[in-house]
């Protein structure tokens, strides 16, 4: 039987449908730039960084140009920063972390330095761990989320906004997600399964990537998956200011409100499923093709499963190949370029060659495909999500961990877009505008509705 509180929800709900609804007609008639995108689909230019540059077209007289996709990290071009990194067959997330947060490279003693800071930084208050462990909810950016507006309560300095005060906090998140997602997986694991609780501590000798690993599971980890773990992290670190969770650090920054809140804001973001969440839709996606793909080597049942995908007959019967295509990107996304590369070599030291080919195979039938059923005026690539999951998987991490992996990279880009928010001269509160188009309506006292 329905309440009334049931009811007068159910009755809110019903009179709410009408007036959220907004003709679509109404913002090409007024010039509104829906999802701050211009008609081509790029962005609109709403602001300007010196920390990250996303390439993946040329203008020209004629209109946008594809090109070879290309991320910049302060100037640095990511392909050169990460084969310099691979070929040494080292970990580099935090030099990586260094260059975005201070504008240069680290000499050896700088970066040196750097690592035993973030070492240092890495423990976590006694009562964040206990509060982590008594957390309910499964989802673990909520948990991150709320760990993080704890550590306003334990900061010497919460609410400053000179600039050391500053860096000082972006170390101390650099150096604590990592320990927070860990912690805070073991403890759901605990709560679900009946696990014994591991509270494992950093340590000195390793790296952001091996320590991670460790804490999450223990010293049961390969050098070439601690490496690829670390190559994600620095795809993932920065994507420039206008993706969706580093626009919004900004827009907060730019209230001057605390470091904590912008960064709980940017983690909201982070977590939905149309932004940190899209490579989880590529693993289930994965994991469907598997199962009704019978002929992995069979290009011709790839592709009529990929048109059956297409024509909404199959999978979740949205249409989308997920993992293809990007909102900058369009002859190639170069994070997924290079994390192909590794996935390559993981896949070989884990005996699944077969399954990498597999992708393989998909990622080029299925943009060809689209380009056959729905035309090629916008061209297509891989986006780094369509081999992340995969990897991932291969590395041994559940999927409950994989947005807040993406927040343990992106927490550097974050904090760098901060602190250049707070940084420039003449800043202002952003404070786009909407056109309100609502009726105009005359009140009418309650005794006579």
């Amino acid at each position: 039987m329905t309440t009334k509180k049931e009811y007068l929800v159910y009755k809110l709900s019903d009179e709410m449908k009408s007036c959220i609804k907004i003709d679509a007609d109404l913002f090409k008639k007024l010039d509104v730039k829906r999802g701050l995108r211009n008609e081509d689909g790029t962005g609109v230019l709403v602001g300007l960084t010196n920390i990250g540059n996303v390439v993946g077209y040329e203008r020209t007289a004629d209109g946008l140009k594809p090109i070879e996709g290309k991320l910049y990290y302060r100037g640095y071009e990511i392909a050169d920063l990460c084969h310099a990194i691979m070929a040494e067959k080292r970990c580099g997330f935090e030099e990586v972390a260094y260059l975005l947060l201070s504008g240069k490279l680290p000499d050896a003693e700088e970066l040196q330095a750097f690592r035993e800071l973030i070492i240092d930084n890495m423990p976590l208050e006694q009562k964040t761990i206990l509060h982590i462990i008594e957390l309910e909810g499964s989802n673990i950016m909520n948990i991150l989320a709320r760990s993080v507006l704890e550590m306003y309560t334990f900061d010497i300095e919460p609410d400053s906004t000179e600039r050391d005060n500053l860096m000082r906090q972006s170390i101390e998140l650099v150096s604590k997600f990592p320990t927070i997602i860990a912690y805070a997986y073991n403890m759901l694991r605990h709560k679900q399964l009946g696990r014994s609780l591991h509270i494992r501590h950093s340590q000195e000798k390793y790296s952001i990537a091996e320590n991670f690993l460790y804490m999450l599971k223990g010293p049961r980890f390969t050098d070439l998956e601690a490496r690829t773990l670390d190559l994600l992290l620095i795809l993932h670190a920065e994507h420039g200011g206008g993706n969706n969770s580093t626009f919004t650090v900004r827009v907060t920054s730019s209230t001057g409100t605390d470091t904590f809140s912008s960064i709980a804001a940017g983690i909201g973001s982070l977590k939905g499923p149309k932004h940190g969440g899209a490579n989880i839709k590529v693993c289930d996606m994965v994991a469907h093709l598997k199962e009704h793909i019978h002929n992995w080597e069979d290009e011709a049942e790839i592709e009529k499963y990929m048109r059956c995908i297409l024509n909404k007959e199959a999978y979740d019967r949205s249409g989308l190949i997920y993992g293809i295509g990007h909102a900058v990107y369009t002859l190639s996304d170069p994070r997924s370029v290079l994390l192909k590369e590794m996935a390559r070599e993981l896949a070989k030291e884990k005996g699944r060659e077969s399954e990498f080919a597999f992708l393989e195979r998909i990622e080029r039938i299925a943009i060809k495909t689209v380009y056959e059923v729905k035309g090629d005026r916008k061209k297509l690539c891989a986006n780094v999500d369509f081999y992340s999951g995969f990897v991932y998987e291969l590395i041994g991490l559940p999927q409950e961990i994989y947005t807040p992996l993406f927040a343990m990279a992106r927490i550097v880009g974050w904090c760098a877009h901060r602190n250049e928010e707070l940084g420039f001269e003449g800043r202002r509160i952003i404070r786009p505008a909407y056109r309100c188009v609502a009726d105009e309506n005359e009140y009418v006292p309650i005794d006579r509705r």
